[in-house]
């Protein structure tokens, strides 16, 4: 590229949904745009859950970040990790190299991690869902529980092990835990000999005193009734006190299981770490109104590492559909400022509305002026997710996968990876993997993080 070093130069950390809007977005803007995540593609996290339960592959819902931008002339991907990062002198640190990379804009889009509410030991027994790897993991751990079953002679044992626990009822729980129950009722119920798969035990439990508490009253209510026809018990307002390799305690109630899936409560990347900023209990940084860094309008956060407050005084919540658009404004920002002209006004969320899906077949949708949920409700979710992926292959093969399930009720990524041995133990059954933002990470969960 011609004159590319004499160019601004915008650095991205982070290729999540936040990041890679706001590198495309830069695609006309007259500066070099470097990407750099830890991993080497981008996650669509909304369907994660259904990798975790089997129903899609990993590679439907991912794709290469630079088979992304290869037609993009102006960006570069950088595969690597980020140690920190320089204000005065403009230099993001990568480790394990040795190396600063100067910027003259930085977008730090570096997401979130679970927050086990000062419990990150917990992380071992109930891990989070946030990356493939996580969810091939996951998907071990619930089919190795269904295989073990099987072969087991203890009658109490066997219940252990056909129970499984979800914490928390935001959209991840309520999704998880009904995709669970179909897998259990539907498509394992004619491959085992020993067990039936529909006496499965799924609990989902949730502090607050309704599931999807940012949902209006009514379309909570309707998740709760859909996830209560699929066999799920919904505990509300009882807050987990201990977990361990046989089950949790919740609002003085022990669960007996070996399967534990953590959907509760985020906490943001180490980016204030590295910025020295002002942040709030959950590490998020605050931004002024055009997303930049207070006393650094070089630099923009976005994603679940700001807090981003609307004109009502509402904390902006941690969504892709956010995420996106905060990227593609924070770009706008950069380009004007590169071109002399007028930049565009302080940010401000366009709410298109907001989805979750309970099972095959239900879900519950919110546009603010039309609230639907049922048949209808799954089939504008399942358009829509269809829509934002990314990739024409990747959207052709979802659409085979969800219809084939549909009408066969069969799950078609049914493929326990990851064994540490012939015969492991359900508490070893996987391998440490790669967090989305990193390569081979064995730390727990809750101190993980990835671009959102």
């Amino acid at each position: 590229m011609a004159g590319a070093e004499t160019r601004p130069k915008v650095v991205i950390v982070g290729a999540g949904f936040g990041g890679l809007a706001a590198a495309k977005t830069l695609a006309r803007a007259p500066a070099r745009v470097v990407l750099i995540d830890r991993a080497n593609h981008h996650l669509f996290q909304p369907l994660l859950y259904q990798v975790a339960t089997a129903e899609l592959g990993p590679s439907e819902i991912a794709m290469s970040i630079r088979s992304i931008l290869r037609d993009q002339d102006n960006a570069e991907v950088i595969l690597g990790t980020v140690g920190g990062v320089d204000l005065r002198t403009r230099t993001v640190s990568l480790e394990g190299i040795d190396r600063k990379m100067p910027y003259d804009y930085l977008v730090i889009a570096t997401g979130s991690h679970h927050s086990y509410f000062g419990h990150d030991e917990w992380a071992r027994y109930a891990p989070g869902l946030k990356t493939v790897e996580d969810a091939v993991a996951i998907r071990a751990r619930i089919l190795l529980a269904f295989e073990k079953a099987e072969i087991e002679t203890d009658p109490e044992e066997q219940r252990r092990l056909l129970t499984f626990v979800v914490v928390g009822g935001g959209p991840t729980g309520v999704e998880m835990a009904g995709a669970i129950a179909g897998l259990a009722r539907r498509s394992l119920v004619r491959d085992f000999r020993n067990i039936d798969p529909r006496s499965a035990r799924i609990v989902l439990i949730e502090g607050l005193d309704r599931i999807l508490a940012a949902y209006p009253e009514d379309l909570s209510a309707a998740a709760k009734r859909s996830l209560e026809r699929l066999g799920v018990e919904v505990w509300l307002g009882k807050m987990v006190e201990t977990c361990d390799d046989s089950g949790v305690v919740a609002g003085g109630q022990r669960i007996e299981a070996r399967t534990i899936v953590w959907g509760a409560g985020n906490a943001a990347s180490p980016a204030a770490q590295w910025l020295g900023a002002e942040r709030d209990r959950a590490g998020r940084i605050k931004v002024g109104p055009d997303l930049s860094l207070p006393g650094h309008p070089e630099v923009f956060v976005i994603g679940d590492t700001a807090i981003v407050v609307d004109a009502t005084g509402e904390v902006m919540p941690g969504i892709a559909p956010v995420a996106k658009q905060e990227g593609g404004y924070v770009a706008k920002v950069i380009t004007a400022r590169l071109t002399g002209r007028k930049p565009p006004r302080p940010f401000r969320y366009r709410n298109l509305g907001t989805m979750a899906t309970i099972g095959r077949g239900a879900a519950v949708a919110d546009f603010g002026w039309l609230r639907i949920s049922g048949f209808v409700a799954w089939l504008l979710w399942g358009l829509v997710h269809i829509y934002f992926l990314i990739g024409f292959r990747n959207r052709v093969r979802v659409l085979f996968n969800w219809m084939w399930t549909l009408f066969t009720r069969d799950h078609g990524a049914r493929l326990i990876t990851g064994l540490q041995g012939p015969t492991p133990g359900l508490e070893t059954a996987v391998r440490p993997g790669r967090t989305e933002s990193g390569p081979v990470d064995a730390r727990p969960q809750g101190m993980r993080s990835q671009p959102r």
